[in-house]
């Protein structure tokens, strides 16, 4: 039992160890993810608006051919008027000319719409490049310090990480489970120990009775405070001395 005890403490102290390396990087690795995040948001929407501008080009591209198109067949049939033999044919080229115009102005229309739309989108474009350039040169900065921070502590980093793969594999998987939970839970820190007669985790008073109980060291206890497990002082100092 002592064995299963030592092993969890171990543990918390190696992952007291890899908290310290990642609290040397602060809220960079957060601020790089929420500047990554809103660079991300405005090519989004940057993508959106082009591909927009771009369709509303596309039409008023295929409409000004079809504008060209029924103005040669507007005067095609104005042409016409002055052949026609009776009153049957110039019925049916008035009402061509008519239908012709009036494609012509709905083309003509939605296509003045379209451009005041493309303008639109431009200037929506060029007021948020300014912004997505600042963005990206404050990502390049901060992603550069978080790499210097990294970069510092990698060989440690790398050593203690081994060291804690070697430990875990040595802690049952119910003990495992239970450790990885209160961690998750109480700030990362999931096995305490006791000093003055009070748990180092919350600093509450252990009663007496527990206190003997915890440093037999023939099973697993927790806090009554605060959850977290707790192990016997003379065990502790043993692995911190190790």
């Amino acid at each position: 039992m002592i064995n299963r005890l030592s092993t969890l403490f171990e543990l918390q102290l190696i992952d007291d160890e890899l908290d310290t390396l990642q609290e040397l990087r602060g809220d960079l690795p957060l601020e790089v993810n929420h500047l990554n995040s809103q660079i991300q948001s405005i090519k989004d929407t940057v993508d959106e608006k082009e591909k927009e501008k771009e369709e509303a080009l596309q039409t008023i591209k295929s409409n000004e051919s079809e504008i060209e198109r029924l103005n040669s067949s507007l005067t095609k049939f104005k042409a016409q008027l002055y052949q026609v033999r009776n009153n049957k044919e110039y019925d049916a080229l008035t009402k061509e000319i008519d239908h012709s115009e009036e494609k012509i102005s709905v083309f003509t229309e939605e296509n003045s719409v379209l451009e005041n739309r493309v303008q639109g989108l431009k200037s929506d474009i060029e007021e948020v490049t300014p912004q997505l350039d600042e963005l990206l040169a404050d990502v390049d900065i901060k992603d550069e310090e978080l790499k210097q921070i990294v970069k510092a502590n990698e060989r440690e980093e790398t050593k203690l990480s081994s060291k804690r793969e070697d430990v875990a594999q040595k802690v049952r998987k119910s003990d495992y489970n239970t450790y990885t939970r209160i961690r998750k839970a109480l700030s990362g820190k999931a096995v305490a120990t006791i000093t003055r007669g009070a748990c180092t985790g919350c600093h509450n008073v252990v009663p007496p009775q527990r206190q003997i109980e915890i440093r037999g060291s023939k099973r697993l206890f927790t806090c009554e405070s605060c959850g977290r497990l707790l192990i016997s002082p003379n065990v502790a100092a043993e692995v911190a001395k190790a």
